[in-house]
């Protein structure tokens, strides 16, 4: 991904990488909004010179793929930031964004590129408050307790208590500190699976920060292998691997889907984890089957309230059986195992 000039929310975050001069959250991470959430802050049409402006536009996934590539060329020699992400995921709505200092400038230029593709959509504009990210993001990141996991920052380190199982992670470039509600309930999950059914090799699909495979790895001294698409999340994962002591255990890989080798080596497996998406979990469904053991287990998240029967359906043609869900936030947690594998 090129830093600075935009990126695709292909998961469950989009990753903003830009220069601090921009006043922007560097190594932001944002989270799709859900319908019990508030919309955004009212939209200010007062241009400050010293403030950054997000123009953004709202459509369809397919327009809002197409409107990103046309800023993202019309644009590319201003070296203006551009991003796109999921707003809404169940109707598939993204918001297309320029972020900018001249906002009175540049939301011509925009209305222009567009007219002249036919696309019809609305600009609007919003203030980038002027914040300082880094500091922001640590005071709203208080350490969460998930059972005997306490996943806190290195600024809470010292309130971890003796019998607590101490996860590590620092607000970042990749997904997943504990705070999020499929995070939490995959960690409890986890901790239910481990003590009832001693798993002896694990596999975290999509492990953003590593937050679930370190937890696997405090728990049970297994083998965890640790995957994600993202080459930054597996450095960020790797790091945090280290950080945590459990370097020993978790082996961290940069792959899409299954298709790695580390995978059919470490094959098949007694737990795999994936907190994800459910559209992309729903598609996996019959790798998820061919790469888990006979009896294992299956912690699936990532998934909305209302997503819950499309994903259990997916895996139950599958031979995977609902066996619990734990509900968090508007999100749930679900537990499958395996009638027959391999």
């Amino acid at each position: 991904m090129r830093e600075g000039v935009g990126c695709k929310a292909k998961l469950k975050h989009c990753r903003i990488e830009l220069p601090a001069t921009l006043g922007f959250p560097h190594g932001e991470l944002v989270e799709p909004r859900t319908q019990d959430q508030a919309e955004p802050p009212a939209i200010s049409k007062v241009s400050d010179p010293m403030t950054q402006t997000r123009l953004f536009l709202t459509a369809g996934k397919i327009e809002a793929d197409r409107v990103f590539d046309l800023l993202q060329l019309a644009f590319e020699e201003d070296g203006l930031p551009i991003s796109t992400f999921e707003v809404d995921e169940d109707a598939e709505i993204f918001d297309v964004s320029v972020y900018t200092f001249e906002p009175d400038e540049i939301e011509p230029r925009i209305r222009d590129i567009l007219g002249s593709h036919a696309v019809n959509l609305d600009v609007q504009r919003e203030q980038v408050p002027d914040i300082d990210w880094v500091a922001h993001s640590l005071e709203g990141l208080s350490p969460v307790r998930a059972g005997r996991f306490f996943v806190h920052g290195s600024h809470d380190r010292d309130k971890r208590r003796i019998n607590d199982l101490g996860i590590e992670i620092d607000a970042g470039l990749a997904f997943g500190t504990g705070h999020h509600g499929t995070t939490s309930g995959c960690l409890d999950m986890i901790r239910e699976v481990i003590r009832r059914e001693h798993p002896r090799n694990a596999l975290d699909l999509g492990t953003g920060s590593a937050v679930l495979a370190i937890g696997i790895a405090k728990l049970a001294p297994i083998p965890v292998l640790a995957t994600d698409n993202d080459p930054v999340a597996v450095a960020v994962a790797q790091d945090n691997v280290v950080k945590n002591g459990v370097a020993a255990r978790v082996q961290t890989e940069t792959a899409t889907g299954f298709h790695h080798p580390a995978m059919r080596f470490a094959a098949p497996f007694d737990l795999i984890v994936a907190n994800i998406l459910a559209r992309p979990l729903m598609q996996l469904a019959p790798e998820m089957r061919r790469h888990l053991a006979w009896g294992g287990s299956l912690i699936l998240s990532g998934i909305l309230e209302t997503q819950r029967d499309k994903v259990l359906a997916a895996h139950r043609v599958q031979g995977l059986f609902h066996q619990k869900t734990l509900r968090r936030e508007g999100w749930v947690t679900l537990h499958l195992k395996a009638k027959s594998t391999y």
